[in-house]
C-alpha cells in the first residue's frame, strides 16, 4: 500500500543554497545548490573527493558549512536564522557506509538506540517490539534481532543499519554507498528493497552511490557533483544530453554501457 500524498508534498524535501565547505585552504563546495523533491529517489554521484558525503553530512548537521542555507522539510537548519528544533531530526534516518553499527549491541539494541534518544519514556517491551518489526521489514530473519554485528555478513549489516535508519518512521532516508562491498546479487536485492520501501512508506531518498546499476534501476533523478558544485540534475538521458565530459565518460564508458544494457534487458 502506498502512502497517500498530502498538500505539503509539492514542497521540496531538501533545498541547499550557496553551500560552502572548506577544510583549511581546500574548498570542497563553492556555492553548491540542490533541490530534492518529495517522494523521489535522488542519486548523488561524482568523482572521489568531490564531497558527496560532506554534502550529506552538512544536510544532517554533522558538518558545519562556512556559508549557505539548508532547508529540510520546511525548516531552516543552516545559515541565517537557523532553527535548532530537533523535531525535524527525528523525521529522517541515515544509513552510513558499512552500516556503522555499535559492535557491543545486538541488532535489536542498535535499532532501539534512536528510539531511546527521542522517546526515552517508551515502554521497553514496546520499544523492543518496534525494533523487531523494523529488522524484519528489511528482510532479515527474526533471529537476527539477537545477533551481534560480528555475527552478520556484509549484506546483513547493511540491512541492520537500514532497520536502524527506519526506526522512527522517517520521511527522509539518507543512504551513503549502500551497495558498496556487496556482490552483484546482494546489491540488486538491496536496490529492490530500497525501491519497495520508498514506495510503501512514501519515503524521499537521498542516495550517494558509485553503482551504475543502482542509478539506472531505482533513481528517479541523478545529481552530479563536479567543480565544487552540482553541475547537473536530471534523469540519466537528460544528464548525458548535457555533453559534459565527466558525465559523458561516466555514463557512456564501458561500465556505464553495461549497466544501461542490463537495464534495457530488465525492461524488456
Amino acid at each position: 500500500m502506498k502512502i497517500t500524498r498530502t498538500e505539503n508534498d509539492d514542497q521540496p524535501a531538501i533545498v541547499v543554497e550557496g553551500l560552502v565547505n572548506r577544510f583549511g585552504d581546500f574548498a570542497v563546495h563553492e556555492g553548491l545548490d540542490l533541490t530534492v523533491r518529495r517522494g523521489e529517489i535522488l542519486g548523488v554521484v561524482g568523482g572521489s573527493g568531490t564531497g558527496k558525503s560532506v554534502l550529506m553530512r552538512s544536510i544532517i548537521g554533522l558538518q558545519q558549512p562556512e556559508a549557505g542555507r539548508i532547508t529540510v522539510l520546511g525548516r531552516n537548519l543552516c545559515g541565517e536564522n537557523a532553527e535548532t528544533d530537533l523535531v525535524v531530526r527525528e523525521r529522517w534516518g541515515v544509513l552510513f557506509q558499512g552500516g556503522a553499527l555499535f559492535s557491543t549491541l545486538s541488532v535489536g539494541e542498535n535499532v532501539e538506540v534512536p528510539i531511546k534518544q527521542f522517546y526515552p519514556d517508551l515502554d521497553p517491551v514496546l520499544r523492543a517490539e518496534i525494533a523487531r518489526y523494523k529488522v524484519m521489514l528489511t528482510g532479515l530473519p527474526e533471529s537476527a534481532v539477537q545477533k551481534y554485528p560480528a555475527e552478520l555478513s556484509g549484506g546483513m549489516k547493511k540491512r541492520a543499519g537500514l532497520a536502524r535508519a527506519l526506526a522512527l518512521d522517517p520521511e527522509l532516508l539518507f543512504l551513503d554507498e549502500p551497495t558498496a562491498g556487496l556482490d552483484p546479487i546482494g546489491a540488486a536485492k538491496f536496490d529492490r528493497l530500497t525501491r519497495e520501501l520508498q514506495e510503501t512508506l512514501g519515503l524521499t531518498v537521498f542516495l550517494i552511490t558509485h553503482d551504475l546499476d543502482t542509478l539506472y534501476e531505482i533513481c528517479d533523478r541523478v545529481a552530479v557533483i563536479a567543480d565544487r558544485k552540482i553541475i547537473a540534475v536530471g534523469t540519466i538521458p537528460e544528464l548525458i544530453a548535457t555533453g559534459h565530459p565527466w558525465i559523458e565518460e561516466y555514463f557512456n564508458g564501458p561500465r556505464g554501457r553495461t549497466a544501461h544494457a542490463a537495464h534495457l534487458r530488465g525492461e524488456a
